[in-house]
C-alpha cells in the first residue's frame, strides 16, 4: 500500500503459521496474528516503532 507520501507499508505472511509479518516505510517489523492489529500497528506511527538491527 502506498499513502499519499510515498509511504510503503507491507505485509508478508510467514508461510507454516498463522503470523503476519508487517514492515513499516521507516524499516520498523512487528509480528501479528490479527491483520486488524496489524494495520492498527503500521498507522500508529511511530507509536510503537522501534528499529531493528540490520538485516542478515
Amino acid at each position: 500500500m502506498t499513502g499519499p507520501t510515498g509511504e510503503i507499508y507491507r505485509v508478508d505472511w510467514l508461510p507454516g503459521t498463522d503470523v503476519l509479518l508487517g514492515t513499516c516505510h521507516c524499516g520498523a517489523e512487528h509480528t501479528a496474528q490479527d491483520p486488524i492489529e496489524m494495520w492498527d500497528w503500521m498507522l500508529a506511527h511511530p507509536d510503537g516503532h522501534r528499529l531493528q538491527g540490520p538485516r542478515s
